[in-house]
Order: structure tokens, then C-alpha cells, then sequence
């Protein structure tokens, strides 16, 4: 199902002396499982599992599928490491025949073999579920459902399970696009740092909406001012807080752009500051933007475009908070739906959807570009990344 292809088998070395460098090391040496999600599509036939230490990404055995589920579309990891949550991206869900439903599943993580348990598998809610988190405490499950346009709060019991819906909010209204935005289409839901607040994002509507989230029973609330807008048609997607916890970055998938807001914690509001376009002057081809991540030094922003199919690095003015981008490297496949960086920030993991692979890149720690590696691992369909330590 998935095989390796190195052009360059010779990793890159860290150097330098004293107690940061020998953490860095240490953190290079250490051993990662990488859960590639799917669309169960082209022989897919759900979660993989590979394994990524020193750079290098390798097949966890002869046969990498970790997990036989439909369309994990999105997957989070809850703060123990010990558990895993997937969308089912579908628009029924199996004995929900009067309400159609997507799902979202718990699974149980096996280190040694990489493997996934199912734990259970419950309705998300809505129809097409595309996004799912946890929150800080990792009692609960948030899920974005796209098609229908809700958002919902699931509690996790005892085991790693998901329990009863907490909370659950049906988004309403249109915005310009009347292909793309003819309804709601919460695309991303998230707490903030202080697990405080719950920042949405609605396709659709061309908001980030915000609500109070409450960890003693999962519920949600409208917050005061309840959203944020951005300019009509620009379709928001995916979201990140920075390092502090003051500012916003919102990847924006129709318009291919960022917009770059700041965040007042105590009151939960969101100002803009500017919009950023992910695109190089001239383009003229058909681009949505799909990713977004913050580089481990919090000096640079990393976008994808599905497209033009690059990785797009932006510069962070750490003054002013404004964003210039540098950088569109080609991500040597077709349509990069996700992308992840690796948890000593020294690597970039692109999933190509369509060309059925995951390249990986190398970053700069100095100036944040990407330099391909060599590996390209060939994955049905993958559309998903997230790490887990081995041990």
C-alpha cells in the first residue's frame, strides 16, 4: 500500500555545542509515529501509520494500515498521547436512517505496533464532519460538520470514548459566493490557550465566530461580540493563536488568503489587522487554500495552496504583526489538503491528495524556507498528518 522513495539518504546533521544543542539532539534522535488520515479512496482503506525519526519517514512494517475506517478526514490527538480521534467525513452515518450524520471515532493507540484499537464510533451531529479537536484538559471533543454547517462538543469518558454531545450550535445565514457560500460551512473549531473561549470557522458565512467555552461540562455560549468577520467571499478554512496567545491567523480557502487578527484574551474579541494574500502576483489558475501552521520559532506562518501546489512561507513582523511572503515552494505533488510540521520544527511534511503521496521537507531554522529532502512515500489519497511520540 505504501512504498518509499528516497532520492537522498543522507540525513542532516545538527551541530553546535552546549545544553540547547544536545536538547536538540536528543529531540532528533527521538522517535515519532505519523497517523496519516484518508479518503477512502484508490485502494485506501483509512488510518496509516509510518514512522519518522532523524528526517526520516518509513512505513511501520509491511503493512502500515494502523486503523479500517471510512474517510478519516481529520484527525487530534488528546494530550495523554494515549488516545486518537478521527471524522468519519460522510453524510450518513450506519443506524441513523430518519437523520443523516456523519461520524467521528475514538481509538485506543498501541505503541509498540503503531496500531489503532476502535474504541466506539458516534454521529458527529451534522453531515460531512471535515475538522476535530480537544480541548486543553483533553475531556472533550469538538467537531466542525461542513455540509450542514453546525459545530458540536463531545465528552470523553472514562477509557478514551466518546460520551454524550455536550453542546451542539447549527450556524445560519449565506454570504456572497452563491456556489461556495450559499449556506453555513464550519470548516474548523478550537479552544483558545486558556481554554477559555471556542473560535470557529464558517466557510460560509465569512466569520470566526467565538463562543465561552465552559470545561466543567463542555458547553458553549455565544461570546460578546459573537464573531468576527472577514471581507465577502473570502471563505475562511483553518485557524492558529501564536506563541502568546495574542494574535490569530486565519487561513482564508475561496480567496486564498491570511488574515492576521488580534486576540484580547479576557474578552474572547478579534480585530483585524491585515489580510495577506497566499497567492504570487499573476496567477490565473484555479487555487483554494487548505493549510496553515506556525513554524516552531514563531517568526514564520506556512500555508498551502491546492493549485498552484505549493507550501507558502510567510515572514512574521514581530512589531507591527504583519505577514510578507517569501517563499512558494512546489510541494512535488498534485493538491496539498494538509501539511504538518514535526515537533523539533526542523521538518515539513506535505500530504499530496491527489498524487497519492507525502513528501518531506527540510526547514531552515535561520530563514524558514523549505528544502526537499528526497523522500517522497507513496499514501492512498492522504489528507491528514499528526505525531505521536513512539515512546
Amino acid at each position: 500500500m505504501a512504498a518509499l522513495i528516497l532520492i537522498s539518504t543522507t540525513p542532516l546533521a545538527f551541530t553546535g555545542t552546549g545544553p540547547k544543542a544536545h536538547k536538540r539532539r536528543a529531540m532528533d534522535a527521538a522517535s515519532y509515529l505519523v497517523y496519516a488520515g484518508t479518503y477512502t479512496v484508490r485502494g485506501s482503506k483509512g488510518i496509516y501509520v509510518y514512522r519518522f525519526r532523524s528526517g526520516r519517514l518509513t512505513p511501520l512494517g509491511p503493512d502500515p494500515l494502523a486503523a479500517e475506517t471510512e474517510n478519516p478526514s481529520f484527525l487530534a490527538v488528546d494530550p495523554s498521547r494515549r488516545f486518537l480521534y478521527a471524522v468519519n467525513e460522510t453524510e450518513t452515518y450506519p443506524g441513523q436512517p430518519e437523520e443523516k450524520s456523519g461520524a467521528v471515532s475514538a481509538f485506543s493507540i498501541d505503541r509498540p505496533n503503531g496500531r489503532l484499537k476502535l474504541l466506539n464510533t458516534v454521529p458527529s451531529g451534522g453531515t460531512g464532519p471535515c475538522f476535530v479537536s480537544l480541548d486543553r484538559t483533553g475531556k472533550y471533543v469538538l467537531v466542525a460538520n461542513y455540509s450542514s454547517g453546525s459545530v458540536a462538543v463531545f465528552a470523553i469518558a472514562d477509557g478514551g470514548r466518546i460520551g454524550k454531545a455536550s453542546a451542539f450550535v447549527q450556524h445560519t445565514g449565506h454570504s456572497v459566493d452563491v456556489q461556495r457560500q450559499e449556506g453555513p460551512h464550519a470548516h474548523d473549531i478550537a479552544v483558545s490557550p486558556d481554554n477559555r473561549f471556542a473560535l470557529a470557522a464558517d466557510l460560509g458565512l465569512d466569520k470566526l465566530l467565538v463562543y465561552h467555552f465552559d470545561a466543567a461540562d463542555g458547553s458553549l455560549a455565544p461570546n460578546d461580540p459573537p464573531s468576527a468577520s472577514v471581507m465577502p467571499g473570502l471563505g475562511p478554512r483553518h485557524f492558529v493563536f501564536d506563541a502568546t496567545g495574542n494574535f490569530v491567523y486565519l487561513l482564508n480557502e475561496v480567496k486564498a488568503s491570511v488574515t492576521v487578527f488580534s486576540y484580547d484574551k479576557a474578552a474572547g474579541a478579534l480585530s483585524e489587522i491585515t489580510t495577506v494574500p497566499t497567492l504570487p502576483p499573476g496567477f490565473t489558475g484555479e487555487n483554494s487554500a487548505a493549510e496553515i501552521a506556525l513554524g516552531r520559532s514563531g517568526r514564520f506562518l506556512y500555508t498551502s495552496n491546492r493549485g498552484e501546489d505549493s507550501i507558502v512561507v510567510f515572514a512574521i513582523d514581530p512589531g507591527r504583526h504583519t505577514l510578507k511572503p517569501f517563499e512558494h515552494a512546489p510541494t512535488l505533488g498534485k493538491t496539498p489538503r494538509n501539511f504538518a510540521i514535526d515537533p523539533t520544527g526542523r521538518y515539513l511534511l506535505a500530504a499530496n491528495q491527489d498524487s497519492d503521496n507525502i513528501v518531506v521537507f527540510e526547514i531552515d531554522p535561520r530563514t524558514g524556507t523549505l528544502k526537499p529532502t528526497g523522500q517522497v512515500l507513496e499514501v492512498p489519497s492522504p489528507v491528514a498528518l499528526v505525531f505521536v511520540p513512539e515512546r
